[in-house]
């Protein structure tokens, strides 16, 4: 297993570079000036000048990029300009509250995904199964944006039943109940998409499973129907789930992005946005490598789930 795993990490340092060149490349492209977008109404051609100098950005992109990986390899992700503060520091600080809605999110929709694919499979064709795949279409054709404000007017506006933004109340609040109620609205938008995926999937997984001699044989000896469906089906079906779910978080961590816009929720993907609008270079390349290093890791921990579950990978 040890080995599998090493693979697996090395197979991921040529990604990891890949994405580095990308992130550069994008920002370097982008139409502006940071240093005219930092200084303002400051922005004479000599200061200018000088902040270029100052920030490296006189020097060309290969220049520029080698100076940025060099740094990134002894752990200096750079100063934001627009801060003033490590990026390294600003990036783990909201990355943390990402990674409590993007958890939340991932619970709910493994959970309930998960659920509502073997119960349509169990039941398939009947008034269950129709009533999922009725709501997982439905869920999958709604950009999760609209839904976020739909929610917002229902449950927040016009019922007043739950905090339409922010991590905590602003006035007292910030414990563990404060953090849970304003968690409910932007997790439920960002795990509706994902749960109808993993619903469809994990549906067609446990019918493939079903359908097996070993099934009937365990059904023909009277076992308990429970026990056929979640020992003996669902724990095969799992090992073609799990890819998926590696591949959903990936997808609730990009969705983080405009889901904590509508609910300023104060995590990476709102900070990107602001820092992409300042054109604050260090600070964007440092938040979107530290979410694509996360999906890296991720899809890795998915792999070696895979790997433990399915004994054919063993051979």
């Amino acid at each position: 297993m040890g080995l599998y795993i090493l693979k697996r990490l090395l197979s991921a340092v040529p990604v990891l570079f890949g994405l580095t060149v990308i992130v550069f490349l994008i920002m370097a492209m982008i139409p502006g000036d940071p240093a005219t977008a930092i200084l303002g109404a400051f922005a004479t051609p000599e200061n200018v000048a000088r902040l270029n100098r100052e920030l490296g950005l006189d020097k060309s992109l290969i220049e520029q990029y080698v100076i940025w990986i060099g740094n990134l390899l002894q752990g200096d992700f750079g100063r934001s300009y627009t801060l003033n503060r490590p990026v390294i520091d600003e990036v783990l600080e909201r990355f943390g509250a990402t990674l409590i809605l993007a958890g939340a999110a991932m619970l709910l929709c493994s959970l309930f995904g998960l659920l509502a694919g073997i119960v349509s499979a169990v039941r398939q064709f009947g008034w269950a199964d129709r009533a999922i795949t009725f709501f997982v279409l439905i869920g999958l054709s709604m950009p999760s944006f609209w839904l976020g404000l739909l929610l917002i007017l229902a449950f927040a506006v016009k019922w007043r039943l739950l905090p339409a933004s922010g991590m905590f109340a602003i006035y007292g609040g910030g414990d563990l109940p404060d953090l849970l109620v304003h968690l409910i609205l932007p997790a439920v938008t960002l795990a509706i998409v994902a749960t109808g995926v993993i619903a469809r999937l994990t549906r067609t997984a446990m019918l493939e499973v079903l359908r097996q001699d070993y099934i009937r044989t365990a059904r023909a000896k009277g076992i308990d129907e429970r026990r056929v469906i979640y020992r003996h089906a669902f724990k095969v079906a799992l090992v073609s789930v799990i890819p998926v779910l590696g591949i959903q978080a990936g997808f609730v961590l990009g969705g983080a992005v405009y889901i904590e816009t509508v609910f300023q929720w104060p995590g990476i993907g709102r900070m990107l946005v602001k820092a992409i609008s300042t054109r604050d270079l260090l600070l964007v390349q440092g938040g979107v490598l530290v979410v694509a290093a996360s999906y890296v890791l991720i899809n890795l921990l998915a792999d070696v789930a895979q790997y433990l579950l399915d004994p054919r990978l063993k051979a």
